[in-house]
């Protein structure tokens, strides 16, 4: 077995999952993996499925010494590499993504040469996989720019996600980190994405993620939103777990607007930005603050519609209240689960899961 043998596994296990790891024809996938796993661990990786197992488990379907197996699998997890949660069972482990997944829990060991080989591989692919339906990622308004008149549904709405949740945490937003390392800063603030646990005080011992309370989410959100940022969650109704405060200028994501683009990057929110007859007073203030140039002034103010994606974040900024966010006339409702989301990006990619199921 050659030395690159169990990355090119792990990157081909990667692949075969419905959110994707292209290949590239420097291989920079595989330099990228060994950044992150040991031959061990990657070995081990590329045989877990998307449903979790318990070591024992893993060891005895892989005919694998159990106690090697169990260190494997709890290294890896400390790491941030593959998922773990506490079940009946006990532990139970299984394959995470690698993006939205392994990528975004690298934080605490994000540096330069993990950053270099990242934007490599995101130069080299990501145009590819960012095109696939349905998208990552899906954007809910901020709250105060959708008119009172709509109803807002529970999945957009930033308060109902909140409080479904048991616990709450912010973290460092790895895309600004890794383009900082890489010499391109943005001025956004780093501290601002939001973690959500399904248990009470679920971070209070995380040395990446810092505890906050219901209240001090809601500031955070608002803080991420006056500094122009765009919520950002999986692209799913239940069972949301992160709310991601984005930038089209780092953001690994929102970025491949500009650097490839694709303009189905992101689902839009159900909503479309309007502006009241006889209300806007051209005073362009609003211009700057829409993130995918949307908004334009011409012999008079003009929103493409195409483009705006029902962010809200320009809309807090107009001293007039000219502009509103109102129901697009064929809003689309995303898919209930994530397992659904998996299973519809799977048949677009004409992938067969059994394998990895």
């Amino acid at each position: 077995m050659t030395a690159e043998a169990p990355y090119q596994a792990l990157a081909e296990r990667l692949h075969s999952l419905p959110n994707g790891f292209p290949a590239t024809r420097s291989g920079v996938e595989r330099r990228l993996l060994a950044m992150l796993f040991t031959p061990d661990q990657a070995a081990l990786a590329a045989q877990l499925r998307l449903t979790k197992e318990t070591a024992g488990e893993i060891a005895r379907r892989l005919d694998r010494d159990p106690g090697e197996t169990r260190a494997l699998l709890k290294s890896m997890a400390r790491a941030g590499c593959i998922a773990a949660e506490r079940s009946d069972a006990g532990i139970v482990y299984g394959l995470m993504p690698f993006v939205v997944g392994i990528y975004e829990m690298q934080v605490s060991r994000m540096e330069t040469e993990l950053a270099r080989l990242f934007e490599d591989y995101y130069q080299e692919t990501f145009g590819t996989a960012l095109a696939y339906e349905p998208s990552f990622h899906r954007v809910i308004p901020v709250q105060e720019s959708v008119h009172f008149e709509n109803q807002i549904q529970p999945f957009e709405h930033v308060s109902t996600i909140l409080e479904s949740a048991r616990s709450w945490g912010v973290m460092d937003c790895i895309c600004r980190k890794q383009k900082a390392l890489i010499g391109d800063p943005c001025d956004h603030p780093v501290d601002v994405c939001m973690v959500l646990g399904s248990v009470p005080n679920a971070f209070d011992k995380n040395e990446t993620i810092r505890g906050l309370t219901l209240e001090q989410a809601r500031e955070a959100l608002r803080f991420a939103a006056e500094a122009g940022l765009v919520h950002c969650v999986s692209n799913n109704q239940k069972g949301i777990h992160y709310i991601c405060n984005c930038c089209t200028c780092s953001c690994g994501i929102l970025r491949g607007i500009a650097d490839f683009g694709v303009a189905n990057v992101v689902a839009h929110s159900s909503y479309v930005n309007t502006v009241e007859d006889g209300t806007c007073i051209e005073c362009e203030l609003c211009l700057g603050h829409c993130p995918f140039d949307a908004l334009s002034l011409t012999t008079s103010f003009q929103i493409d519609q195409e483009r705006c994606v029902g962010c809200g974040v320009c809309v807090q900024h107009c001293p007039e209240e000219a502009l509103k966010l109102v129901l697009r006339e064929e809003a689309q409702t995303p898919p209930e689960t994530i397992k659904e989301w998996g299973l519809l990006r799977a048949s677009q990619r004409g992938l067969d899961l059994r394998d990895v199921l």
